[in-house]
């Protein structure tokens, strides 16, 4: 028996698509509802742990979490994570398949839409509604053949679509009339619909559109969604997001923490702990601009080690952060970055790449192969220096050893995981999410000359926006007639 669902796909990404099934999936969920997210096909290196020791979407865990439910690899099937210009590791049930080009995904992709049906039905039989999520463009039609992640699914799952448009880039009128434009007709049969996003003004100067896109496409519009600040507070998908913010402004009183943006950067929503912080300003600094005189160099995630070791010389930034430490810096080091503080990188099985080794910043003694073992699992534990309680998750495939490594910086249950150097100063750990332990966040920062903020709760502050989100879903969309289309599938 076929269960309500409801499928919103974009005219474009980054078109707000992610945070309205989270937005959606609060909503319907204070009606009692029991609701479940799904993308069948993700692009993302922004990745999180689920119940069953698989990895998903990090978007599809925050969407589960505003659901109410914990996340599952059913939840996200297809997961692919770019680590070179022309290849992704390909993810299939939280597992790794291998690393593909394009043109070999392309050729997978048939055998991969039973897989996703099979995660779906599954949903279905917990679920009283099922919110999926398109991913990319509808109307990539270069890309029909075979999809999996817009109406490919939507035909074969036969779910009902809403297409979001994004005003705030413009446009959206050609965005959802040429997206409609290009649909085959069968696929139109399945649109029900429109949401006009991130709209920002006098929303009255906005009825004729209104009236030309309904000539055109012959569908309502389910709503008009005016820009949040609060969204802010929720992670981004997509790191395209980081680029788009302008340098930050030094906050008076505070540190400032520089983070070079990595071309592969990964897990980057372990930032936004810090940046809610009013005592830190939170450098992110692109290619082309040196990183500048700051408390702490903080090396991210990434998915191509020894692709973004490469990219830190092409810069400079080696240079940087050996005379920040030079003048008595503190470095920290996130799974990837603390593997590139090291003296080596080894991938001699070439897993991320053509096999070979690749000179760390050799800031650490350590050395680090990279192994076709992925650990995935969530852990807790302390920090050493401060004995501050910590939680998060790993997910890496490299291994690390060195005389550094017998000054662990985390302790998580009965094993150690981490590296510190003599002085102090140089650190690094496998864990991400770490400062989102609130005790262990205040320990680092005060170490660092900080005062951070005693009332700042990192859950509270995400359930927080989460719940704001859902009140502005419920007060300018139309939840009745959504729930009427998702019934009538």
């Amino acid at each position: 028996m076929r269960k309500p669902a409801l499928m919103l796909q974009g005219t474009g990404s980054d078109v707000g698509k992610s945070v309205l099934v989270a937005g959606l999936a609060r909503a319907f969920a204070w009606r009692g509802l029991a609701v479940r997210p799904f993308k069948p096909q993700n692009m993302s290196n922004n990745a999180a742990v689920t119940k069953e020791g698989g990895e998903i979407g990090r978007a599809q865990a925050l969407q589960a979490r505003a659901a109410g439910v914990a996340p599952s690899i059913d939840m996200n099937p297809v997961l692919l994570k770019p680590q070179a210009e022309r290849a992704a590791q390909v993810i299939v049930g939280g597992r790794v398949r291998g690393a593909m080009s394009a043109e070999e995904y392309h050729l997978t992709k048939p055998g991969l839409m039973p897989r996703v049906l099979e995660s779906f039905e599954r949903l279905e039989s917990e679920a009283d509604l099922i919110l999926v999520e398109g991913a990319g463009s509808a109307a990539e039609v270069n890309l029909r053949a075979f999809d999996i992640a817009n109406m490919g699914f939507a035909l074969a799952a036969k779910v009902p679509v809403v297409l979001v448009g994004d005003i705030d880039r413009g446009g959206v009128i050609a965005q959802l009339v040429g997206t409609h434009a290009l649909l085959a007709p069968e696929e139109r049969a399945l649109l029900k619909g429109y949401i006009v996003n991130k709209f920002r003004g006098d929303i009255g100067l906005f009825a004729d559109a209104l009236d030309i896109m309904r000539a055109h496409m012959g569908v309502r519009c389910f709503g008009i969604v005016p820009w949040l600040d609060k969204l802010r507070e929720l992670p981004a998908e997509d790191s395209m997001a980081l680029r788009q913010q302008s340098p930050a402004a030094p906050r008076a009183g505070g540190i400032t923490i520089a983070v070079p943006l990595l071309p592969h950067i990964a897990n980057f929503d372990d930032l936004d702990p810090l940046r809610a912080e009013p005592g830190v300003t939170l450098d992110l600094v692109e290619p082309g601009r040196a990183l500048p005189l700051c408390d702490l160099v903080l090396l991210p995630g990434s998915k191509a080690t020894r692709a973004d070791l490469e990219a830190i010389r092409a810069e400079g930034w080696d240079i940087d952060v050996k005379a920040h430490v030079r003048r008595g810096g503190y470095v920290l080091g996130l799974c990837a970055g603390y593997q590139m503080l090291g003296r080596t990188v080894r991938d001699p099985r070439g897993i991320e790449g053509a096999p070979g080794e690749t000179e760390g910043l050799g800031l650490l003694e350590i050395a680090t192969e990279l192994t076709p073992e992925k650990l995935l699992e969530e852990a807790s534990g302390i920090e050493l220096q401060s004995g501050a309680a910590l939680q998060g998750y790993e997910m890496h495939m490299g291994r690390s050893a060195g005389p550094d490594a017998e000054r662990p910086m985390l302790r998580l249950g009965s094993r150690a995981d981490g590296a510190v150097s003599m002085n102090g100063r140089v650190m690094g750990c496998h864990l991400h999410g770490l400062f989102a332990s609130d005790a262990f966040r205040r320990a680092f920062l005060e170490r660092l000359g900080a005062t951070p903020d005693p009332s700042l709760d990192n859950e509270d502050r995400i359930e927080q926006a989460l719940d704001s989100l859902a009140r502005h879903l419920t007060f300018h969309l139309d939840l009745d007639a959504l729930l009427k289309v998702a019934h009538a599938r």
